[in-house]
């Protein structure tokens, strides 16, 4: 039996076992965290201006993540429970949809290029946690992907490394990276 995938991370998103499985995974559940709820950060906080002054009122701007399957209309909800009474909300930016199927065409050339660099490597999709400027090729119709070839050594945990204060790979991986790329552009320069 076949479920759609909005259904699937809608159910995951949703109970409290959730939490409760990625508590139990320690450090390794950080990592999926983002993947398994509806994000939002603070972007900005507006409010008076005068130094000795209350506000009358103040605004923040949020930086929101969804889950596909979710809409802004389900999330404003959700704030609307946290938030409580007097809280306005307004959606300015419409979120950008993730295609509910993934489209893999050319995944498999990208594992025979990983293969063919590292005959002992393990390929493996992974769902980012964070936008992309893939979502304006999306638009287009133009599929992307995110090929991110890197040998790590087993002490980086590339989970906690993303947009952290000390965000940054091994010269060995940036090399062992240059080098897939260079061979799937020359794979596509032979086959246009």
């Amino acid at each position: 039996m076949s479920f759609p995938a909005s259904l699937v991370l809608r159910q995951l998103a949703s109970p409290p076992l959730t939490d409760r499985v990625l508590a139990m995974l320690g450090s390794s559940g950080t990592a999926f965290y983002p993947l398994l709820h509806n994000s939002w950060n603070v972007i900005k906080i507006y409010a008076g201006e005068q130094p000795a002054g209350t506000p009358a009122q103040a605004s923040v701007d949020l930086g929101v993540m969804l889950l596909p399957g979710f809409t802004p209309e389900q999330l404003v909800t959700a704030l609307r429970r946290i938030a409580g009474p007097g809280v306005d909300f307004e959606i300015t930016v419409p979120g950008d949809t993730i295609p509910a199927q993934a489209d893999l065409d050319l995944y498999g050339t990208l594992c025979e290029v990983l293969q063919e660099a590292d005959p002992n490597g393990i390929p493996f999709p992974l769902m980012m946690t964070s936008p992309t400027d893939a979502r304006f090729f999306d638009r287009l119709g133009i599929q992307t992907y995110g090929f991110q070839p890197m040998k790590l050594p087993p002490d980086v945990d590339m989970a906690l490394l993303p947009h952290s204060a000390d965000e940054r790979i091994p010269v060995e991986a940036l090399n062992f990276g240059t080098e897939a790329l260079y061979r799937l552009l020359h794979r596509f320069g032979e086959n246009p």
